[in-house]
């Protein structure tokens, strides 16, 4: 049966010759594809300017106070903000946050035309390094969309570069969010014929560009154009794909063992888990906004689909090319009632209450405390992408907004005072390290820089956390069981912070995560470790106060993918089944009897993302409380020869609240060489390194 919500009076769309049936199935994949970039393409854009904005932060929990009274460099979002950079922040947060929803729906979108988005590919990233080959001094093209050579002055003088929150970034920005209508009047007369071929493309062959869309919103119009083609044997595109994706998610869901999830398997929610999961209802982050399709009948998950490309739309330009399909869509014998159309202002911002409860803030003492998250995403959740950011234009022409760059330009130092609030005192974790040791490792990073090779490896650090997301979302679409790595997104951004605040500079992920002279891992012949000094692999041999290298860092247990590269305070069960980041959650594991599976020491993790979080490991870091029946018991590892490593346990210690992450993993270490017969070393002081990174939130 035809779907009758489309609609089509386009010759080029009806009745077209059967023939094309499969090459406009692999055109359909690769325009979603590019919309997977362009969404993807914009999220470390926004956010290396966001994390530019100077300002510091605090490290808070409900259940410790051990960061009372200290602060780290970078910002955060604002509960009540009060300076231009707090409102700037949380301006761009919104739309920092928002893209991820984006990025989400078309994601939603591919799988249920049977494609499986890919996150780690070309032409935004090498696929090898992870480095960001999309953003350069001199790059004038935004991912499928447009080349700023074809655009009338002053347009033609943008260039698609990482910067701080300055003018030149933002007009950048503001480009991109463009309506349909807007971005048409930008391009040069003599280049538009390059911008005018519509949907379905007659001539393009698989593995060749797309032609340029143009704006962001044409390209879902293109979009939804593929997906409106009937052929002359009375099938649809939409009816074809839509099958097929269908029987993808059958099949993923009876290889995980639930023959029920097929929704679940088709589909990813992060900010509506209550639209697939009826016991999670009343968490939905946008109540009235369709972020994944719902229904597995044809049409009304056509539907489905036309309200999340309004939401994308809607958010990011607001409006443009959803009139052009709605005009079509009225036409068809599909009920106007049916469509979730109206008050867009309302219907696709957060829900308040819902941020509230999900994102709970606290003080520096353990204190519930408004929410930031829900603040800074609420009262600008009502402006578009556009209109956000012409805002954050308008406070940096008024020259109240600062930023690290000017920070180090004025001559400014690290001192311990910055560090430090009201409440700091050293004696209440002694163990912690001073603030002037933090404050002095901040300015040796810099003063030491000479070749340049600090801030290579903290550039590279930003670039690794940002594919510590990346890797685990081609993951996330394709298999049920893993899980979305929340806290790499904040871990990302810690570190984009940290190279702002001890350089001045951008953190430059178009460099990749291997260094010049250096190979990629192979896993196969060694066993690589988390940190400083803690080398159980025999055959690596370099300063043995060395920390991990950089393909390592990461700053999510979801993002280790091997045994002994376990870093954090995020514990994780031996018996594994914790999500990304549940420190305060802590999915526990029973073994026979009423014993509690043991946690997996840092460094001495006997699989992938088994290890706790965060390499390296902050000298900051301590592990919280344990929420009873639970034991602070961890298992030790040693482990065989290459190339399985095979992990061997032997011993069961203990750890405590408030230990050191780093000394809790010293002490493994050491049992692991006394148990090999092995001198166990003089345990080295933190580098700078460590020191200089903040522990995870």
């Amino acid at each position: 049966m035809k779907t009758t919500l489309l609609f089509t009076d386009d010759n080029r769309l009806a009745k077209r010759p059967v023939s094309y049936k499969e090459i406009d199935e692999k055109a359909l994949h690769a325009v979603v594809q590019s919309a997977v970039n362009v969404e993807l393409f914009t999220i470390p854009l926004y956010m290396t300017s966001l994390y530019s904005l100077h300002g510091m932060h605090e490290i808070n929990s409900k259940d410790s106070n051990f960061y009372e009274g200290r602060i780290w460099p970078g910002m955060a979002a604002s509960a009540h903000p009060k300076t231009a950079n707090e409102n700037a922040f949380n301006a761009v947060f919104s739309v920092f946050v928002a893209e991820m929803l984006h990025l989400q729906i078309i994601s939603n979108l591919a799988k249920v035309v049977g494609y499986d988005p890919k996150f780690t590919c070309e032409p935004l990233q090498d696929e090898k390094t992870y480095a960001w080959k999309c953003y350069a001094p001199d790059a004038t093209i935004l991912p499928a969309i447009l080349d700023f050579n074809d655009t009338i002055a002053p347009y033609n003088k943008i260039k698609v570069k990482l910067g701080p929150m300055d003018v030149e970034q933002c007009n950048l920005f503001l480009a991109i969010e463009e309506t349909e209508n807007d971005a048409e009047k930008i391009i040069d007369p003599s280049k538009k014929d390059k911008y005018n071929e519509k949907a379905p493309y007659n001539n393009w062959k698989e593995g060749e560009p797309l032609p340029y869309f143009g704006s962001i919103g044409n390209m879902y119009l293109q979009l939804w154009n593929y997906l409106s083609i009937e052929y002359a044997d009375g099938t649809t595109l939409w009816d074809i794909v839509f099958k097929k994706g269908l029987e993808k998610a059958q099949a993923a869901s009876t290889k995980s063992g639930n023959n029920e999830a097929v929704k679940t398997a088709l589909q990813k929610e992060v900010f509506n888990p209550g639209r697939l999961n009826p016991t999670q209802t009343g968490s939905d982050e946008y109540p009235h906004m369709p972020t994944s399709i719902e229904h597995t009948e044809s049409e009304k998950a056509l539907l489905d689909v036309l309200n999340m490309i309004n939401g994308i739309t809607d958010q990011g330009e607001g409006g443009g090319v959803i009139n052009e399909i709605l005009a079509r869509v009225s036409k068809s014998r599909m009920l106007k009632t049916q469509l979730t159309l109206t008050a867009v202002k309302d219907q696709f911002r957060p829900s308040c209450p819902v941020l509230r409860n999900k994102y709970p803030s606290y003080s520096a003492t353990g204190q519930q405390v408004d929410s930031v998250k829900a603040e800074a995403r609420g009262h600008f959740g009502g402006m578009d992408h556009y209109e956000t950011f012409a805002y954050v234009l308008e406070l940096i022409k008024s020259k109240e907004i600062y930023t690290w760059d000017q920070w180090h330009a004025d001559g400014n130092k690290w001192s311990a005072e910055l560090l430090e609030t009201v409440g700091y005192d050293p004696k209440r974790y002694p163990n912690l390290p001073l603030s002037g040791d933090i404050a002095q490792a901040l300015n040796n990073l810099k003063l030491n820089d000479t070749d340049g090779k600090n801030y290579d490896l903290f550039s590279r650090t930003s670039t690794g956390a940002i594919a510590g997301v990346t890797r685990v979302l081609n993951d996330f679409f394709q298999d049920p069981k893993t899980a979305f790595p929340y806290p790499s997104m904040g871990g990302s951004g810690d570190r984009m912070s940290i190279c702002w605040a001890i350089f001045g500079k951008i953190p430059n992920i178009a460099l990749g995560v291997i260094p010049p002279g250096e190979v990629p891992l192979d896993r196969s012949q060694h066993l690589y470790h988390a940190c400083q000094g803690l080398n159980l692999d025999e055959q690596i041999k370099h300063d043995p106060a060395s920390c991990a290298q950089v393909q390592l860092f990461h700053t999510c247990k979801g993002s280790n993918e091997c045994k002994g590269e376990g870093g954090c305070g995020f514990v994780q069960s031996t018996g594994g089944g914790g999500g990304c980041g549940a420190a305060t959650s802590y999915t526990f594991l029973k073994a026979k009897g009423d014993k509690v599976s043991p946690y997996s020491p840092p460094s001495d993790n006997a699989c992938g993302a088994l290890g706790g979080c965060a390499v390296p490991i902050s000298a900051s870091q301590m592990y919280p409380s344990i929420p009873a029946p639970n034991e602070y018991k961890m298992q030790l590892n040693d482990f065989g020869p290459a190339p399985k490593y095979q992990p061997s346990p032997f011993a069961i210690v203990d750890y405590a609240k408030g230990d050191l992450v780093y000394d809790v993993a010293w002490n493994a270490y050491a049992e692991v060489l006394k148990k090999r017969g092995a001198k166990v070393p003089e345990k080295p002081k933190p580098s700078d390194l460590r020191l200089a990174f903040p522990p995870s939130t």
